[in-house]
């Protein structure tokens, strides 16, 4: 057993009991999106390298640091995807589904990446995307929030922030990169190695260091208001409006950058108060120019992902599983025949209906029963099969039922008239 494969460092098995989270939280999520009207898109979960390296951009340290690339045997650069919007907007592209209308998607998946794996940081992890293509509106940046705000209010996630920042258009951020840069190549010294590599390519990024003493320094630093435009203040200002008039609170953060590219105007995360350093359980922004990047029209969007495992880190609804109903119990192999027609029979009235599979004496698989919880057990042997009948054991007050094959409906009646208490 000493050599025995392990699941690659960096992902994660999803046990049983913890899938009936997962199987909430999505249902949560259909639910809430359906009300809102959108629909759902599945993208491949690999797309071309030149993918990401145009849309999430080639100085980030996404595309540096973080995807796993490969070449195929067609000799084809391929990449896991590290994020979802740039496929979700390949495919509104290739099937030109931006054309007269606005697009309101949302997507589920794995996503990967090479990061350090810690609490609520995975190589596999899993994201809900939601995406609002074909409007420069501000109230489709409100719907965005909204939604996902609405989702952690569903699952009852209490102590949540909401920071929100406008990172301006590309003029307004390009006057702003200039100033950034100037104010760290002036405190070149303070810098480290990386950081210093990044003054010319993009600054921006130096705002992502978890480096103390740059933290420090980026207190100092020029902030991206002071370089808004007319038009910058006035979308941010109206979304600060909906939000208020809407009672969704939230923090003006005017050191938030994202950590891709193709962010313009709104960008903003929902953070946990409880998870520490990963904090941050949604994030997104406005993307008005990456779908004209990656060859399409000129198409304004807005987006955001809410990752998944970071979220059931602080998903505390109670579980609620549906017991079984009815354990189908084979005291030998003639029996088989004649369980499975009692277990399909009940499968199709609704009940929760399971075969014991043990092999053992028959107080050994009624044990077994009442560990799983069921209501009752259908002990099914030579004298059942020869009278036509089936034999009912309810296990809570121990009475035996007997019901005529032909009239194993009348079970519901009897079921029903039954009270348990779980």
């Amino acid at each position: 057993m000493n050599d025995f494969i392990k699941c690659p460092r960096g992902t994660k098995d999803i046990l049983p009991f913890n899938s009936r989270k997962w199987h909430d939280i999505e249902s949560e999520a259909h639910n809430i999106l359906a009300s809102y009207g959108y629909e759902e898109v599945r993208t491949p979960i690999f797309e071309e390298t030149k993918l990401f390296e145009r849309g999430i951009g080639e100085d980030t340290d996404v595309v540096n640091k973080e995807m796993y690339s490969f070449i195929d045997q067609g000799n084809r650069q391929l990449t896991l995807r590290p994020e979802g919007t740039a496929g979700v907007v390949r495919c509104l592209i290739e099937n030109q589904l931006y054309k007269n209308k606005i697009n309101r998607l949302w997507y589920y998946g794995p996503m990967f990446r090479y990061e350090r794996p810690q609490s609520g940081r995975q190589r596999q992890f899993h994201q809900l995307g939601i995406e609002c293509i074909g409007s420069d509106d501000a109230r489709a940046d409100f719907e965005i929030i909204s939604i996902a705000w609405n989702l952690f209010c569903s699952l009852k996630i209490d102590n949540l922030s909401i920071e929100i920042n406008s990172i301006g258009d590309y003029q307004d951020r390009a006057q702003y990169v200039k100033a950034l840069s100037i104010f760290f190549r002036d405190n070149q010294d303070l810098l480290d190695e990386e950081s210093i590599s990044r003054i010319n390519k993009n600054p921006l990024r130096i705002l992502d260091s978890k480096n103390p003493i740059i933290k420090e320094l980026i207190k100092k630093a020029p902030m991206l208001p002071e370089f808004l435009g007319e038009r910058s203040k006035q979308h941010f200002n109206q979304l600060c409006k909906y939000l208020s008039n809407s009672n969704i609170p939230y923090i003006v953060n005017p050191r938030l950058v994202r950590g891709l590219d193709y962010y313009t105007y709104t960008a903003f995360e929902i953070k946990a108060k409880s998870l520490g350093a990963q904090d941050t359980i949604c994030g997104g922004g406005r993307y008005n120019n990456l779908i004209q990047q990656l060859g399409g029209p000129s198409i304004p969007a807005v987006g955001c992902g809410i990752g998944i495992e970071r979220l059931l880190l602080i998903y505390n609804r109670k579980e609620y599983i549906k017991p079984l109903d009815f354990v189908v119990i084979s005291l030998d192999e003639k029996s088989n025949d004649y369980s499975i027609q009692i277990f399909n029979s009940l499968q199709s009235m609704g009940f929760n209906v399971q075969s014991s599979l043990n092999e053992g004496k028959v107080q050994k698989q009624l044990k077994k029963a009442i560990e799983s919880k069921a209501k009752a057990c259908i002990i099914v042997g030579e004298r059942e099969i020869n009278n036509n009948i089936v034999n009912v054991k309810w296990l809570k007050s121990k009475e035996n039922v007997e019901i005529k094959i032909e009239e194993l409906r009348k079970i519901k009646k009897i079921y029903s008239s039954k009270i348990f208490i779980s």
